[in-house]
């Protein structure tokens, strides 16, 4: 089953965010400079972009996980959204029945 990997918000100053954010959930820098992870490894990360909209990424173990997940989350009623992806995309993009989107990453490709 997917699971909340990261938290993607929309930010105008990266750093700004990433100050705040760091102190407010006790967060810290991850390798990616865009990441803030949580020091005790429990909660998901926080992605800070300046140009994508606040969203949630659902990580799946792998593509078939993935594509079973996209699958199910279709049924219960959810909604393909048509994006403009890379070649070599790990993501797909959905919507949820109120137009929320979201992705759904292979988080082990």
């Amino acid at each position: 089953m997917v699971r909340i990997g990261a938290i993607v918000l929309n930010v105008s100053d990266r750093r700004r965010a990433a100050a705040f954010w760091s102190q407010a959930l006790g967060y810290e820098a991850g390798a990616n400079p865009d990441f803030l992870v949580p020091t005790d490894g429990g909660a998901p990360r926080l992605h800070l972009d300046e140009d994508d909209r606040t969203h949630l990424d659902l990580w799946a173990a792998d593509e078939e996980e993935q594509l079973a997940e996209v699958d199910r989350l279709i049924a219960l009623g959810a909604k393909r959204v048509e994006w403009d992806y890379p070649d070599d995309a790990d993501f797909v993009v959905l919507a949820d029945p109120d137009g929320n989107l979201f992705c759904v990453i292979n988080a082990g490709g």
